[in-house]
């Protein structure tokens, strides 16, 4: 963490200085956010940060969420609670998932259980991160905390039921939402882009006339946390088990070292039955978890939380409002996004409902706040529901295949064992990290990735260990890749004696400072940082004691803020500690180095050699306008 950049502070140094906001109209906004979910929170927290952007978010309920639905947090969610700054509460409080018990019954006609397999749930060097599960109300917790300590001091209204929705562009607040309050009145907020992130009956997707399209599964699931005991030996282990007779089970341990969740396979629905019409119970759900378990006992003393639910897949066509007023090559805008469960909706077999929902807002609110601050054209925005609903169709087809195996009666020890194979080869995808962007405005299917192999363009960009010179203090490179809505240009240096004045890295920042054609030169605005926009990093292969600091280019070296401070933290050394090689860990070319372009919410845009200048200058002038 930096800071005293603009001068020496006391107090909570994540707590920023507040900015006045007594001119400002609340009914008059840029941004109006309507949820308070994770994807909701998701987007407050990264507009909340941005002095010029005035947003508002709202949601129908009373106040913040007591006890979440969701608890899974995946490993590419952490990454992500990294670069805002709380992932090391989420560790500290979270059960991590270390490994997977798989049971099913015996064979040659045995019905009792038996543990088939127990296996590692995340394989080395998927990430730094841990797969964790916390209360999803923990989680909101963490995100208000940051929207109060931002410049904005942002707080959601509670007790706001949309009512009605309205696009007019002749209008400066092109997007007009009207409000019942708790008092009984009516409220209009007017707002240049509105977000739905107001869940699975979402009023902001019914006013588009979208629709979550897909089946149910037509099979009812209890989910319950309970504090209990029991003999069953991998009660805190997340475990699979498939019953011989009665169904299936998922244990998943709670945090707190005693709670345990558990999913637990109902009966069939039929015709237009839904799980509402079930008028099941808690003492229903208990009675089935017992028969799943046995011969092992479960004797639950508490059940702090429980419902039951079906399984169904559901996505939309469109996450915007572009489709539905004119072919989008038409350059019409979008100005009502929907996001989460507003426009996706599956089983929670995958913990994937919070994750990918806070993933759509991690997307989409960088692009929102350069183009209210006037970095890139409203183009950019179209980039949202291309990228994300093509990744809710790729979650929906693998929730429905999971939700399928896992409720497959097997009859035998290989269909059992398909199940657990399935669970194998998705661990990638279940950890949040095999997302990857096609080709668009701002990623491209690299000529040259054969110089950075482990960095593929368009999936997130993979942290490695490395040692940031300045200092000498051994970190993760993807930690620098903050929630801050900047772009990052990280040079590998290609293989050399020292610094000195020819070398590519040097040729490199020469480029980048005084040539006038430099993105850094275009698209830095007059009078702010030079890495305000486009962040530089680079990382050297030789030791970090055998490079000076002061040898190296004034652009790793930057004056900024307002007492003109040296900032120490752009240039970074690989660990030569063995098996931390950031360069052998990604595939860099040792003899050429390579430019990787890291897009704000950390996926990987391009790579590049380090005398790809007119390359490098190309890409941005696609999107970001000239200062």
């Amino acid at each position: 963490m930096q800071y005293h950049l603009n001068g020496y502070r006391t107090g909570d140094p994540a707590k920023a200085p507040a900015i006045d906001q007594s001119k400002e109209n609340k009914n008059n906004v840029d941004v109006l956010i309507i949820g308070c979910g994770p994807a909701g929170l998701t987007l407050a927290a990264q507009l909340a940060i941005f002095p010029s952007i005035n947003t508002r978010i709202v949601d129908k309920k009373s106040g913040p969420l007591s006890i979440g639905q969701a608890d899974g947090i995946a490993c590419r969610s952490m990454e992500m609670f990294e670069a805002f700054e709380f992932a090391d509460k989420v560790k500290k409080e979270a059960y991590w998932v270390n490994e997977v018990a798989f049971w099913r019954p015996g064979i040659d006609g045995n019905a009792a259980l038996i543990r088939a397999d127990r296996i590692q749930d995340v394989e080395d060097d998927l990430s730094e991160m841990p797969h964790t599960i916390l209360n999803q109300a923990r989680v909101h917790d963490f995100y208000l905390e940051r929207m109060r300590d931002s410049v904005r001091r942002m707080e959601p209204d509670y007790d706001m039921t949309l009512l009605s929705l309205v696009r007019n562009d002749a209008n400066d607040y092109p997007v007009e939402a009207t409000f019942d309050t708790k008092a009984n009145t009516t409220e209009t907020i007017c707002a240049q882009y509105v977000v739905g992130c107001d869940g699975a009956r979402s009023i902001v997707r019914q006013s588009l006339g979208l629709e979550l399209k897909g089946e149910a599964a037509r099979q009812l699931w209890g989910v319950m946390d309970v504090l209990a005991l029991t003999d069953f030996p991998d009660i805190r282990l997340k475990a699979a088990i498939q019953s011989a007779n009665n169904g299936s089970l998922l244990v998943i341990p709670r945090e707190g070292g005693y709670m345990v969740r558990l999913y637990i396979e109902m009966d069939e629905l039929h015709g237009n039955e839904r799980a509402s019409d079930c008028q099941m119970s808690a003492d229903d759900l208990i009675s089935k978890a017992q028969a799943i378990l046995s011969p092992y006992t479960l004797d639950v003393k508490e059940v702090a939380w429980w419902s039951a639910y079906e399984i169904g897949q559901r996505v939309c066509d469109e996450f915007d409002d572009a489709a539905t007023i004119a072919n989008r090559n038409n350059a019409i805008e979008p100005r009502i996004f929907i996001a989460g469960d507003a426009c996706h909706t599956h089983s929670p077999k995958a913990g994937q409902g919070m994750n990918v929902s806070m993933a759509d807002t991690f997307n989409l609110g960088w692009k929102l706040a350069a183009v209210l601050k006037g970095q890139s054209g409203s183009q950019l925005l179209n980039t949202y529901s291309q990228e994300r609903q093509s990744k809710a169709k790729e979650l929906i087809d693998f929730d429905r295949e999971m939700a399928r195996l896992f409720s497959e009666k097997s009859s035998s020890e290989s269909d059992a064992k398909r199940f657990q194979q399935y669970f194998k080869q998705h661990g990638r995808y279940t950890a949040g990290v095999e997302t990857c962007y096609e080709s668009s405005l701002i990623t491209v299917a690299s000529k040259y990735q054969m110089l950075a192999t482990g960095f593929p363009t368009g999936k997130r960009f993979h942290s490695a260990p490395v040692i940031r010179l300045a200092d000498a203090k051994p970190m993760q490179l993807g930690h620098v890749l903050k929630a801050d809505g900047r772009w990052r240009i990280i040079g590998f240096a290609p293989k050399y004696p020292g610094p000195d004045t020819t070398n590519a890295i040097s040729n490199f920042c020469e480029f980048l400072q005084h040539d006038t054609n430099s993105p850094i030169a275009q698209f830095t605005p007059t009078g702010a940082d030079s890495d305000s926009v486009l962040d530089l990093r680079v990382v050297f292969q030789q030791s970090h004691r055998d490079i000076a600091f002061e040898t190296l280019p004034d652009l790793l070296k930057p004056t900024k803020g307002r007492l003109g401070l040296i900032d120490y933290e752009k240039a970074y050394c690989a660990n030569l500690s063995p098996g931390q090689d950031i360069f052998a860990l990604r595939g860099i070319d040792r003899e050429n180095g390579a430019v990787i372009i890291v897009r704000p919410d950390q996926y990987v845009s391009d790579v590049l050699p380090l005398s790809g200048y007119d390359l490098l200058v190309e890409f941005f002038t696609g999107f970001l306008i000239r200062q």
